[in-house]
């Protein structure tokens, strides 16, 4: 059980302080998340569909 909660409380932390974890990180290192998190996902689907597709 504990396996399914731990990660839902998580991922909902994440979702609840997102523009703070942004910011906090754009001020360090002067990146913006979202753009890393997009390129990530991107990357993420064309190699699934690679995968997939052999």
């Amino acid at each position: 059980m504990i396996k399914f909660i731990l990660p839902t409380i998580i991922i909902f932390l994440i979702v609840l302080f997102w523009e703070k974890i942004s910011e906090t990180i754009y001020k360090k290192f002067n990146i913006r998340v979202n753009y890393i998190i997009l390129s990530i996902a991107l990357i993420a689907v064309i190699i699934l569909f690679l995968l997939i597709k052999d």
